[in-house]
């Protein structure tokens, strides 16, 4: 006998707990940085390839919007790092317990704009 369970697949209306979030947003960081790697090839490769090429490539890179979108990969990749490593703990089997739970994810949360900052203190004090 089957019972009936309740489809609900409204996702703006699913109230996801904070491990839930910081685990989809684990994935969306991966994807971000995979999916721009052919991007950073292409242009790591025009920076080698002559002095003119450089130069192009670090006008392109002098952009705002380039630099908001670096600002973002650079948040992915902190993110990335924090919940994969808080990931590994859970798979040891170290804070499953749902208030460590909830805590480490809130401090997954907090850590990666935070680590953020502080590179963008430490990239102005050792100068662009």
């Amino acid at each position: 006998m089957t019972t009936p369970r309740p489809v609900f697949l409204d996702l703006l209306r699913i109230k996801l707990p904070l491990s839930g979030i910081v685990s989809i947003l684990h994935r969306v960081s991966g994807v971000l940085m995979v999916l721009t790697i052919p991007i950073v090839a292409i242009l790591f490769h025009q920076a080698l390839s002559s002095p003119e090429g450089f130069a192009a490539t670090a006008a392109v890179l002098d952009t705002w919007l380039i630099k908001l979108v670096l600002l973002g990969l650079l948040w992915a990749l902190f993110h990335h790092l924090v919940a994969g490593i808080r990931h590994l703990f859970l798979d040891y089997g170290v804070g499953l317990d749902r208030a460590m739970a909830r805590e480490t994810a809130r401090l997954t949360l907090y850590a990666a704009p935070v680590l953020l900052v502080l590179s963008i203190i430490l990239s102005f004090l050792l100068g662009d």
